[in-house]
């Protein structure tokens, strides 16, 4: 009696998920330009305080800054590459002084 049940119950879900009609959804393929990373947004290098490009300039000398980004308390992440390969992220504030995040 508990095998008819069960396969009765089963026949049931089996049925209703099929009889489900299919739907068609919109998909939106917009793209956005905007990287949020950890409360940071990208910003263009270009836009870096002049103090902070200093201060990569004195302290890591062969160093290019790839990306930059800023969150709303004037503080930057900038991931640098060195000229031997070597990579890394920093952060400083607007004043050029470097920071723990």
């Amino acid at each position: 009696m508990k095998k008819l049940i069960l396969a009765s119950v089963l026949s049931f879900v089996g049925l209703t998920a099929m009889a489900q009609d299919a739907t068609t959804t919109e998909v939106d393929n917009t793209v956005s330009e905007v990287t949020t990373v950890q409360d940071f947004q990208e910003i263009n290098v270009a836009d870096l305080p002049a103090a902070v490009v200093e201060a990569v300039q004195k302290d890591y000398p062969t160093a290019t800054i790839n990306k930059a980004y800023k969150n709303e308390s004037d503080q930057f992440k900038l991931e640098l590459s060195l000229k031997d390969g070597a990579s890394g992220t920093v952060y400083a504030d607007a004043e050029g002084n470097w920071i723990e995040l």
